[in-house]
């Protein structure tokens, strides 16, 4: 094996855990104008990410940072062409950290409504954008022999991608349910649990046709236990959520996350990005990456810190652990 190979699957682990992560936080965001019934139970939801949303986000920056550094064609490619949706989920996210930091800066109803929308909305567009993106990915777009996208922005709105959106969508939201009913008591937990159940449904069905989609057109042996995996995994946090075992259901949710998104990157490679124009032309593990003398002093500086940043955001989810409900807020803000 390759460092080029080894650097694709720890890129791979990378978005596997940002999703994982960022998913059920990005749910949260969604869910507070779904689940929530007033403003004090909206603070409960956001404070059950608030202490891990920022450090969740750290493995999206680390996910681009290494693709750019072990893999500058594609970085290059794949911010090229997907300018515009790449850039409206970075807006998002900026607005969205600023929304958490400055809605309870002033008691205003007005000032503290307008940033609860915008939690909402920018949780949601991410959750949307990132299966857009990634189904555009696997699918393959227009590049040519000089590597350059050369698509158009309605090039990437094509169905198999915004399924993929409307699939990381529900499944974000099921994710995030299911971790406010592990994270809350009282009766936000009851109704956590039982809009995870719907959630859940509704995302069963469009990941069967999206990632069945996926399997036939681009999918191996391989490809296919890590479908099934995911599957199975939804249907059985689907059916703990029901006996109210939230430890369980999180833990299979996340077990589909990480199983979906192996499936993708198991039928991607050995290509980075495919091109739709001539396969010859696709970008792969071997043409888009860097120098080997570049992947090896990557492989150490990784083989060091990364240990360290699992030890302490593992630290930071065993410190704030415990259950929270609307008896635990105080009633001025």
């Amino acid at each position: 094996m390759e460092l080029y190979d080894v650097w694709f699957i720890l890129i791979a682990v990378l978005w596997t855990g940002y999703f994982f992560l960022e998913g059920f936080d990005f749910g949260v965001g969604v869910l507070t104008k779904v689940l929530a019934r007033d403003r004090k139970e909206r603070r409960v939801l956001i404070n059950t990410i608030g202490p891990v949303w920022d450090g969740n986000e750290v493995w999206l920056l680390t996910a681009g940072g290494a693709t750019f550094a072990a893999f500058p064609e594609w970085y290059a490619t794949l911010f090229s062409g997907f300018y515009l949706p790449l850039l409206l989920i970075l807006l998002a996210l900026i607005v969205r950290g600023v929304a958490f930091e400055y809605r309870h800066k002033r008691d205003e109803d007005r000032w503290q409504t307008n940033w609860e929308h915008a939690i909402f909305w920018t949780s949601l567009l991410p959750a949307f954008l990132w299966g857009v993106a990634f189904g555009n990915i696997v699918r393959g777009v227009a590049i040519d022999q000089e590597k350059e996208y050369v698509g158009g922005f309605f090039d990437l709105l094509n169905p198999y991608a915004l399924l993929g959106g409307l699939v990381t969508l529900t499944l974000f939201t099921f994710h995030g349910a299911v971790f406010v009913a592990l994270k809350t008591v009282g009766d936000i937990r009851v109704r956590a649990r039982k809009l995870a159940t719907g959630v859940g449904l509704v995302t069963a069905v469009l990941a069967v046709l999206w990632l069945g989609w996926t399997q036939l057109e681009k999918g191996d042996a391989v490809s296919l236990m890590a479908m099934l995996a995911a599957a199975g995994a939804l249907l059985g946090a689907i059916a703990m959520n029901q006996r109210g075992r939230e430890g369980w259901a999180f833990a299979l949710s996340g077990v589909t996350i990480v199983a979906a998104v192996a499936m993708l990157f198991l039928t991607l490679f050995p290509n980075v990005m495919p091109s739709t124009l001539n396969e010859e032309w696709s970008l792969t593990v071997s043409n888009a990456s860097s120098t080997p003398y570049t992947l090896k002093i990557m492989t150490w500086c990784a083989g060091i810190a990364t240990p360290l940043v699992l030890l302490y955001q593992s630290w930071t989810y065993w410190v704030f652990r415990k259950r929270i409900g609307t008896q635990h807020l105080a009633d001025v803000h």
